[in-house]
């Protein structure tokens, strides 16, 4: 080769190079702009649970255990379970102290309810706060922590918030069909309540999804991910609970993960990552994206941990209730927080 094609191949060298290194730089600044979050993740021993915490937690036990033990699989396949759970987190709500609204609508040729709950805002009633998760079980499973955890979370934030004077409104849902086959469709329960408040002009501020978060693990490596990049970044062991969002959540994802790691001993992890990616997208914070409110999710990571995910082995004595108390607590602090001081 002469001289001057050495110089040329030498220039296309150090170009493919620079180029190489340019998309790496992407990559990493990519990277640290989705899991760059506040504070840090609690660590050591978990300090013994306080009087309250105690009865917090076998109050959700109790919860789980009338919905995915006495009442098991509901869905519309089996129209009198999902009736049945319906009409007890709506009898909880009432004796929590709130007035229960019903959306009712059909799927499948049987009606179906989103229930709601609201704790009026003293000062700014007009921005909401949304705490939702959804009550219908996958086919085949009693569905324990998919989603009884959400809701025996749901139930027992909306009693330690009841009768509080908070600036800002605070909503509780309960939804219907987030299972398949409904997921993305209309007849998802989040999705006809999501549009229904665009339409009549909501102020939702935040929305926080309860989804599957029950399960801990202390085991190494029980700890698994959509994509090997979260490897480097993140714990392999399941002891932590997770807040997830999309990048236009990313604001709302890093308040949230702020105040938990604050006010709650508790391990706690959050990303903010684009929402097409695998496990992002993947609850009823989904339904919100769509009608551009902000929103995220509050997880457990569930298949990503869980190991009886949608399947009949998600039963009510595979939860850890002691740390699902800690979380609880820690989640009724940050939705108290949330509506005092704003998103």
């Amino acid at each position: 080769m002469s001289g001057p094609e050495q110089q040329v191949a030498g220039r296309a060298s150090l170009g493919t190079i620079a180029l190489l290194l340019i998309v790496v730089l992407l990559i990493a600044g990519g990277f640290h702009y989705m899991t760059d979050m506040p504070g840090g993740s609690y660590s050591g021993t978990l300090p013994a649970l306080t009087e309250a915490e105690q009865e917090l937690k076998d109050r959700l036990r109790r919860h789980v255990t009338v919905l995915a033990g006495d009442i098991g699989e509901r869905n519309v396949w089996r129209h009198p379970a999902l009736e049945a759970a319906s009409r007890y987190i709506k009898d909880q709500l009432r004796a929590s102290g709130y007035r229960v609204a019903v959306q009712e609508y059909v799927a499948r040729d049987q009606p179906v309810r989103n229930l709601e709950a609201e704790l009026y805002g003293a000062q700014l009633p007009g921005e909401i706060i949304v705490i939702g998760a959804h009550y219908d079980t996958v086919r085949g499973s009693p569905g324990a922590n998919d989603n009884a955890s959400g809701i025996a979370a749901l139930l027992e934030i909306g009693r330690l918030l009841s009768g509080q004077a908070l600036a800002r409104t605070v909503r509780f849902l309960a939804f219907t069909n987030e299972e398949a086959p409904f997921f993305y469709s209309q007849e998802m329960g989040s999705r006809r309540y999501a549009r229904r408040a665009r339409q009549q002009g909501d102020q939702i501020v935040a929305m926080l999804s309860l989804e599957t978060i029950g399960y801990y693990s202390d085991v190494a490596n029980s700890q698994h991910y959509p994509s090997r990049l979260y490897q480097l970044m993140y714990p392999d062991t399941g002891n932590f609970i997770g807040f997830v969002g999309n990048l236009s959540s990313r604001r709302l994802v890093r308040r949230c993960l702020a105040s938990f790691r604050r006010d709650s001993a508790f391990p706690a992890e959050g990303v903010a990552a684009p929402g097409w990616m695998g496990g992002i997208h993947w609850s009823d914070h989904w339904s919100f994206w769509q009608e551009g409110y902000p929103a995220l999710m509050v997880t457990d990571t569930a298949l990503f941990r869980y190991p009886y995910y949608h399947a009949a082995t998600d039963t009510p004595d595979r939860l850890d209730y002691q740390r699902l108390a800690r979380v609880v607590a820690g989640l009724a602090r940050l939705a108290a927080d949330l509506a005092r001081s704003g998103p």
